[in-house]
């Protein structure tokens, strides 16, 4: 196997731990020793180890001769004393000769600095394999660390026709059950999930991931809702959305879902505070304009003005369509 096998194979194990780790990074690592064995190690959920000390630890579980070693890790090594103590200087002491990575750790108290103290130490380091990848991997942190702010994912299921709902304002459901599964996966991944006091009143739903395994996100009303709504515990806002994006950031939520309904998915566009849309697409065709659209009240004024993102991933989820679309000027 060759850098690149490698380092994917720590994308990989990074990927396990996504459900875990926050408001920390998920990342992965992977260790071969001089004579070729392999160590794995991803990062524990928050107070526990990182991704290069739970490799070490099992390559000296092994007995493995550690001198020499490559390391293969997902993101730069921490050089602070945290929960935890520096992965830097575990590395050192484990006498590592060449640490590969993907990418550089934003935050201050990291920033460069790991990989400095590794090689003043005389270990080899090596940046940028598999960066796009990791990028993206490890987007709503990197996200966070450079704005203060979650990862905003606006999620929405539509008709053909661009219909969220029925004229009598009924949405369960548009689309099939695989679709829900792929959304209850992603509310899984956020730490946050927002709908609006109408959309509880309607739908009354639990905002939970009971499709999947795994944890379910904080919920967030705008609004005030009833007592007995299923939606409790929840966080009801009446502030403005930018102050609760700041207020979430600081509070070290990494991504937040939005769920809708129209008029919250307006009012998120309207001030350019979506990342990545997440488009459901149903076969089916509500067949009038009396249905709710994706986003109410007024749009572009003209063709020039439309709001226009990048598609970075299309497939098929059941009988659905998913669109991922990434918004450029965030």
């Amino acid at each position: 196997m060759n850098d690149t096998n490698y380092m994917m194979q720590a994308i990989e194990v990074a990927a396990a731990a996504r459900l875990r780790t926050s408001p920390n990074p998920w990342v992965g690592c992977v260790i071969i020793t001089t004579d070729g064995q392999a160590f794995t190690g991803a990062t524990e959920a928050p107070g526990g180890r990182h991704a290069e000390i739970v490799a070490l630890d099992a390559a000296s579980l092994a007995n493995a001769q550690l001198q020499g070693a490559t390391v293969y890790t997902t993101l730069e090594p921490c050089n602070h004393q945290g929960r935890t103590g520096p992965c830097t200087e575990a590395l050192i002491n484990a006498q590592v000769a060449r640490v590969v990575s993907a990418i550089t750790d934003p935050d201050s108290q990291v920033g460069g600095q790991g990989f400095q103290a590794l090689r003043n130490a005389g270990i080899n380091v090596e940046i940028g394999l598999c960066a796009d990848l990791v990028n993206e991997q490890l987007r709503p942190y990197l996200h966070h660390r450079t704005t203060g702010r979650p990862f905003v994912i606006l999620k929405m299921a539509t008709t053909l026709d661009g219909r969220t709902a029925a004229a009598d304002g009924t949405s369960q459901w548009i689309t099939g059950e695989t679709a829900r599964v792929a959304s209850h996966q992603m509310r899984a991944e956020s730490d946050a999930i927002v709908v609006g006091a109408r959309t509880v009143r309607t739908d009354n739903p639990s905002l939970t991931t009971r499709l999947v395994d795994g944890p379910s996100p904080q919920r967030i009303v705008l609004g005030s809702v009833a007592l007995d709504a299923n939606v409790h515990p929840c966080l009801e806002w009446d502030q403005s959305l930018p102050d609760l994006l700041d207020t979430l950031g600081q509070e070290g939520v990494l991504q937040v879902m939005v769920e809708g309904g129209a008029t919250v998915a307006a009012s998120f566009h309207r001030e350019n505070l979506v990342n990545r849309y997440v488009v459901y697409i149903a076969p089916a065709i509500m067949g009038g304009a009396d249905g709710t659209p994706l986003f109410s009240g007024h749009g572009a004024a003209s063709i020039d003005r439309m709001w226009r993102g990048s598609i970075t991933s299309t497939r098929m989820v059941g009988d659905d369509i998913e669109i991922v679309i990434d918004n450029n000027s965030r």
